[in-house]
């Protein structure tokens, strides 16, 4: 297969281009932030002549070389050409298959930078390249790069253990990918907000819509599973001298299964409504549909006459701390296995 040209990529805000003879000073200093470094292959120092050689290689290359070598590109700021990070692509089998990396300077993290960044060359390895699959590898704790994998549309594939090495450092890896289906609809999913949010009955008519739903895996940390969420409603577990009077329902937008609630209804020996568990797919998050499933959960709470909704959730970046916030829930300052109560008095 003939070596893919890449000229550079423009987006809204950055400009992705091959590296050049310039480069090497930038990523000498980036390549020894200890930050940066902390879950990338190299170890610290990094020296300087290790950053020209690796410009030296990519200036040998007129594009991304097939087989196994990496071909690194420069992340700059589209107007003012400041440097912001690098991207790494590497092919296989003739071509037909990518992986990519990347890293960001600490000064602009936070700023959707990498996610920009990937999901341009992402696109443009699917539709110019015509590869068939793109893949990232990734340490479980770098959440950062786990969280720039799921919103260009990758999904988990697979955890391997003790299956890298970086100096004498082992370590466990995540493998995330697209194919080019995936991406596709990944690509074309709803995002606006929907004309309408309902809770709806799990029947035998939509229980398979039901099963199918899933969160993105770093998401995990925060929400069960579909599969846990059945479990505790249909087997649903009590303290002594009490009982749990599950409420499980699908959350429908526009007519399409999108998530689901589970909510202990309140009884006379714990007169409170709980918001137990509640799951939006990851193709139809950041809609405002679970701040609208939430407003209907506070409403059927308030119909059945609880005094108040309680519920519990892990802090951490990605929580859903904020959602609940929003919707007047205080922290009560206890905590459950590890998660912070809160409540909203009706």
């Amino acid at each position: 297969m003939p070596v893919p040209h890449f000229d550079a990529i423009e987006t809204e805000r950055l400009s992705i281009r091959p590296m050049v003879a310039g480069d090497v000073g930038a990523l000498f200093t980036r390549r020894n932030d200890p930050t940066t470094a902390e879950f990338q292959n190299w170890t610290l120092p990094y020296a300087r002549e290790r950053a020209q050689h690796l410009v030296d290689e990519m200036l040998a290359h007129d594009g991304v070389p097939p087989g196994n070598g990496w071909f690194q590109l420069a992340v700059d700021d589209r107007i003012d050409g400041s440097p912001l990070g690098d991207l790494a692509i590497r092919l296989s089998f003739d071509g037909r298959c990518a992986e990519i990396g990347f890293t960001v300077d600490a000064r602009v993290r936070g700023r959707g930078i990498a996610t920009e960044a990937a999901a341009a060359v992402v696109a443009w390895l699917f539709e110019s390249v015509e590869v068939t699959r793109v893949s990232a590898m990734m340490h479980p704790e770098n959440l950062a790069s786990v969280r720039v994998a799921e919103q260009i549309g990758m999904v988990f594939e697979g955890h391997t253990r003790n299956s890298y090495w970086v100096g004498n450092e082992n370590s466990d890896d995540w493998i995330y990918g697209s194919t080019v289906e995936s991406w596709r609809a990944w690509r074309d999913r709803p995002r606006s907000r929907p004309a309408t949010v309902e809770l709806v009955a799990v029947t035998a008519e939509n229980r398979i819509d039901v099963c199918t739903l899933a969160t993105h895996h770093s998401q995990q940390r925060f929400v069960t599973p579909i599969a846990g969420t059945f479990a505790d409603a249909y087997v649903a577990l009590a303290d002594p001298g009490s009982r749990i009077v599950p409420w499980l329902r699908a959350i429908a937008a526009d007519g399409v299964i999108v998530g689901a609630v589970l909510v202990r209804e309140p009884t006379a020996e714990q007169p409170s409504a709980y918001l137990w568990r509640l799951l939006i797919d990851r193709m139809h998050q950041r809609r405002g549909i679970g701040s609208r499933a939430v407003a209907l959960v506070i409403d059927h709470a308030t119909s059945l006459g609880a005094p108040a909704v309680d519920l519990s959730y892990l802090e951490g970046p990605g929580s859903p701390g904020p959602l609940y916030h929003g919707h007047g829930f205080v922290p009560t300052g206890m905590f459950h296995d590890g998660e912070t109560m809160a409540r909203l008095e009706l």
